[in-house]
Parts: C-alpha cells; sequence; structure tokens
C-alpha cells in the first residue's frame, strides 16, 4: 500500500512539474502560416460545442464576437464572416457543417465535426479542418488525462496517459441524437442574415491567437480518423469555393517538403477613376519532419493605373 501511495504521489509531481514547460511551449508565439485557418479555431469550435443545447445554438455561439473563435474574412472584405451550421444525418452518424457563404454562387466549408455513437450512451467526435482553409486536413479532438498503471505487482508504476472523450454527456451531442430530432439546416445565405448579427473588424493574428489560447487545453490535433462512418457521410457533400481555392495553393514537394503559396489581392478605387492594387504574396516551405525547416517570405506590390 505504501509503495502504491508513493508511486501516486511521485507521478502526480512529475505531471505537475512537466505540465510547466509544455504550457510554455504551446502558449509560444508562433507565426501565421499565410492559411485562412490562421483565423479560425478548431479547439474554441468544439468548446463551444461542447457548451451548446443544440446546433442551433451552435451556430450563434460560433458568430458572437466575444467568444473571439471566428476571425475570417474569406472575402476580404474587411469584415468577418457568418458562419452557418448545416447537420447531415445517416443512422448513427452526424456530420456537421461549418461553413461560410462568401458569394452569391459560392460557399467554403470551414471545418465539419463528426460524430458516431459508439455504444448506447457512448459517443466520439472529431473535428476536421478543411484542406482548402488549412493547407491540409486538419484534426482536432477532446481529450482528458488519466493515472494509468504500468506494470503489474508492488512494483507497478502510474503515470498519466491522454485518453478520447466520451462525449455522449455534452447537452449538443444527446439533442441530436433524441427521439424526434430534425435535422438543423441553417436558413441564412449571402446577404440574409439575423437580426441579432453584427460583423466585426478581424483582429490581428498575434492578438487572436493569444485570444483562443484557453481553448487549447483540453482539445489536441490528432493524425487517424477514429469516426470513419460520419466521415464517408460528410465526404461528398464537402463544399468548397473557387475563389478560396484559386488563392490558396499547396504543392507537395521532393523529400516530404510541401510549399504553400499563397496570394491576396485587394483593390481601391482612386480619385479620377484610377485605382491602386496591393498583392501580398506568402509562401511557406515546411521540411518533412514538419519543424526546422520552415520559413516565411511575404512581400507587397502595389500597381496604380487610371487616366
Amino acid at each position: 500500500m505504501k509503495t502504491c501511495r508513493s508511486n501516486f504521489l511521485l507521478a502526480a509531481l512529475a505531471a505537475m512539474f512537466f505540465s510547466v514547460p509544455l504550457s510554455a511551449q504551446k502558449d509560444a508565439p508562433i507565426d501565421s502560416t499565410g492559411m485562412p485557418g490562421d483565423n479560425f479555431s478548431l479547439e474554441g469550435a468544439l468548446d463551444l460545442f461542447k457548451k451548446a443545447e443544440s446546433p442551433e445554438e451552435f451556430e450563434k455561439l460560433l458568430n458572437a464576437e466575444n467568444n473571439k473563435v471566428n476571425n475570417l474574412d474569406l472575402n476580404e472584405d474587411g469584415e468577418v464572416d457568418y458562419i452557418r451550421v448545416i447537420d447531415n444525418m445517416e443512422g448513427d452518424a452526424h456530420a456537421i457543417i461549418l461553413q461560410v457563404p462568401v458569394s452569391e454562387t459560392e460557399s467554403q466549408d470551414i471545418a465539419v465535426i463528426e460524430i458516431e455513437k459508439t455504444g448506447a450512451e457512448d459517443a466520439m467526435l472529431q473535428i476536421i479542418g478543411d484542406e482548402d482553409v488549412y493547407g491540409e486536413q486538419v484534426i482536432v479532438e477532446p481529450f482528458d488525462m488519466e493515472m494509468k498503471e504500468k506494470g503489474k505487482g508492488p512494483s507497478a508504476d502510474l503515470g498519466m496517459a491522454a485518453v478520447v472523450v466520451n462525449v455522449w454527456v455534452w447537452p449538443s451531442v444527446r439533442f441530436v441524437y433524441r427521439p424526434g430530432y430534425s435535422v438543423w439546416v441553417s436558413p441564412w445565405r449571402w446577404h440574409n442574415y439575423p437580426t441579432w448579427w453584427r460583423p466585426w473588424r478581424p483582429r490581428p493574428f498575434h492578438a487572436f491567437y493569444v485570444g483562443v489560447r484557453p481553448y487549447r487545453a483540453h482539445y489536441h490535433p490528432v493524425t487517424t480518423h477514429r469516426v470513419v462512418v460520419a466521415h464517408k457521410v460528410y465526404a461528398p457533400r464537402r463544399t468548397h469555393s473557387t475563389v478560396v481555392r484559386t488563392r490558396t495553393t499547396t504543392i507537395k514537394g521532393r523529400g516530404g517538403r510541401s510549399v504553400t503559396h499563397t496570394t491576396r489581392t485587394a483593390t481601391a478605387k482612386g480619385k479620377n477613376g484610377g485605382s491602386v492594387t496591393a498583392k501580398r504574396s506568402s509562401t511557406k516551405v515546411q521540411g518533412r519532419n514538419g519543424g526546422g525547416a520552415k520559413r516565411t517570405t511575404t512581400t507587397v506590390k502595389r500597381k496604380r493605373g487610371g487616366n
């Protein structure tokens, strides 16, 4: 008994000790990748979904400025975009799409929350960031830490391990699985938004990054699709905007490198019919192992025209 208690205390102290440098590393300043996804927090979206009582309330929380989750301006009009929520259900699988209308004719998926029941009172979910917005599919899921025993007998060690969260207790999950649930499809469209919503100007990247920091405590990126059926439900329904895809192009290079090139153009009308065009291009080269081989360069070109 003494040995187990001692091991438990040592493991708890070790967890407290190592949490400090890990937190410091997580909160260290980072550079923008230049991708639109820099301005939307997948972790924050999951946290809001956890708090929401329904998909309709989730949509309202996403579009509330004080929640600091959405900072997107995909159509580059100087105002944050409205995100609509669309649920696609097949059997026990839900693909809840987060989508931005970028024009009268085009919409762009930002992410999809994929949910599946794994038991009578068990469910799992993941949120997938769209590759046109993030440069590649980014998968984030909720996690928790548990003390687990390694080995057997009196000499067994205790250690902290991340575990997948059963999200059945989330009100929004229970809502979409209740009998008689009417599948939520946002009624809002381009230039037709709820009266309570007022767009705001996007925040600078670093200010936005700091604002979403609290959301990263209980959600982390992974590389495995756990929610397989719901992902198949979503795949044929994925929607992308040609305008957004044209602005952002990712090219896979040799040796596992990826080169991401983003171009943004804005034109303003001047006096006497003239115009000023600003073009910003960002290039990021990422090495095969993820770190170390990153380089970001930015150039700005201005062209004046008119009579």
